[in-house]
């Protein structure tokens, strides 16, 4: 080779060396910033649950309802003791699910004349709509207050649902609404056990329930999601409502008061998750939220992989969207603490919404591939396995019954990371599919409806080619050269780990997750 293309060659190789150099060192730096962050969510926590702090009497009063609960104490004892509830139900074709959710809220025990069930349905499938009304008629000859609401359009999907059913008469006489979507189903003493609080802590402005799932064993997808769900709550939820009485509205499962809506300024549809959006705009009006771990609704996760990717999609893309167009309204706020403001912008959204769907991706998926691969590029033990082993330590500790799962929950979170950080990047650059909204698919009652029927049943033309998803399997061939080569040429010994996630997109890519299989 000629001098001046070898030196040409060496300074490039030099330059990429260190460009890449740099990379890992940015990607160790935001690592370090997760486990900071992740040690800090786990011992807040676990102090939480050590000091029992959630008990009556503990940090918010706590008293049962006039007679212990028992409802037939009098019309004129209940309208003075009871307040009045609107549970609000949206949901959007929803033909598995809705007798469940309708008549799981119908069966709440609370005085008759102090309730009202408001069904939001904004199906465009005239047959279901007329189910979910027929349905809605047969519990309303059961002396049920329901009400059916239909809207001409889907603007703003959830929120504008959610805000068109607080405009009716009768919904502004509430003074505090409970949320459930299609596929909850609250135990009948819910609002017995979620309203004490919010009657005797007029700081309250919401009560967020835990959920559970009815389908969490019928496949390792929804196993995995188990596993991320429970970590949200056992640690995120608790954390931020022991420490800073803030955490995000998980849009269902929840209690509001009607005041602290109003005040925030209602449901708004400028993003993909409206219930963190006015989450935030109530904690900045200074009101406190409580998560209480201990009441649990039934829940269903998304069982096949279509179906989890459109949600994970919505929730981390809408998410950076509403930090974009929130960063500065928090900044400027002047009626919370800046300690609340570092949360909000620094715990909150920076590190969990941003910071780590992208390093995820970058880190393990690019940066230490391509390290195998360039001489003189080497990654610091610490970084390279006690990071990551400490980060998956602090989720294990928290579901010990499924430590058995976690190497498949780390390939698994690793793939879905690519996924993650294309919707992080959409939303915060606000491009065309920012605010896009897709429902996500339900399967009903797995204990009367077989999850394996759809798998007799023929497939459309173009169901093979959806279920192959391209960035996936291109990423694996990247994984599998970088694997390689390491094995073949390299130094690093990276290639058992880099080999085991190409694998696992090539599973993912293919769709051969969730309950049903591709091309069967």
């Amino acid at each position: 080779m000629p001098p001046v293309l070898a030196a040409a060659a060496a300074a490039a190789t030099e330059a990429a060396a260190w460009a890449l150099r740099a990379a890992v060192w940015a990607c160790l730096a935001a690592s370090g910033m997760l486990v900071a962050e992740a040690a800090y969510m786990g011992l807040a926590s676990l102090l939480a649950v050590a000091t029992m702090w959630r008990r009556t009497g503990r940090r918010y009063r706590w008293e049962p309802m006039p007679g212990g609960g028992d409802v037939e104490v009098g019309p004129e004892a209940a309208a003075a003791e009871f307040p009045m509830v609107l549970v609000q139900i949206p949901m959007y074709n929803e033909r598995e699910v809705y007798k469940l959710s309708i008549s799981a809220a119908c069966a709440l025990t609370w005085p008759p004349d102090r309730i009202i069930i408001q069904v939001l349905d904004d199906s465009t499938d005239p047959i279901i709509k007329e189910l979910v009304e027929l349905e809605c008629l047969d519990w309303a000859n059961k002396k049920i207050n329901i009400k059916y609401e239909v809207r001409n359009n889907r603007k703003g999907y959830k929120a504008g649902a959610l805000k068109r059913g607080m405009e009716h008469i009768y919904a502004q006489q509430c003074d505090f609404v409970a949320i459930f979507d299609a596929d909850f189903q609250p135990e009948s003493d819910f609002l017995l056990k979620t309203i004490p609080f919010l009657v005797h802590n007029p700081k309250i402005a919401l009560v967020q329930a835990r959920w559970e799932f009815v389908n969490y064993d019928v496949c390792l997808m929804t196993r995995i999601q188990k596993m991320s769900l429970d970590y949200h709550f056992k640690v995120e939820q608790q954390s931020g409502s022991f420490v800073h009485s803030f955490f995000g509205f998980n849009g269902t499962a929840g209690v509001w008061r009607v005041s602290a809506i109003n005040q925030s300024g209602g449901w708004k549809d400028r993003t993909t998750v409206e219930d963190m959006d006015l989450a935030v705009r109530a904690s900045l009006k200074g009101w406190e939220f409580l998560y209480v771990g201990d009441i649990r609704v039934k829940s269903e996760l998304p069982s096949t992989f279509q179906a989890y990717r459109h949600q994970q999609h919505r929730w981390t893309c809408g998410a950076a969207n509403l930090f974009r167009k929130m960063a500065r309204e928090i900044i400027a706020n002047k009626e919370v603490s800046i300690w609340k403001k570092h949360h909000l912008l620094y715990s909150f959204f920076f590190v969990r919404r941003v910071i780590a769907p992208l390093v995820t991706f970058l880190f393990y998926c690019v940066v230490i591939p391509l390290s195998a691969m360039v001489p003189g590029v080497s990654i610091p033990v610490w970084g390279l396995v006690y990071i990551p082993t400490a980060i998956t330590c602090m989720n294990a500790i928290r579901n010990p019954r499924s430590l058995h799962l976690m190497p498949f929950w780390i390939l698994f979170e690793n793939v879905m990371s690519m996924h993650r950080m294309r919707a992080a990047l959409t939303g915060l650059l606000e491009t065309t599919h920012a605010n896009d909204w897709v429902v996500t698919e339900k399967v009903g009652d797995p204990a009367k409806d077989d999850l394996d029927v759809p798998l007799l049943e023929p497939l459309k033309s173009t169901e093979c080619v959806e279920r192959i998803y391209i960035p996936e399997l291109l990423l694996a061939l990247y994984l599998l050269i970088c694997a390689s080569y390491d094995l073949v040429l390299g130094s690093h010994k990276y290639y058992l780990y880099i080999y085991l996630q190409a694998f696992a997109y090539v599973v993912m890519g293919f769709g051969f997750v969730g309950t049903r299989t591709p091309c069967s």
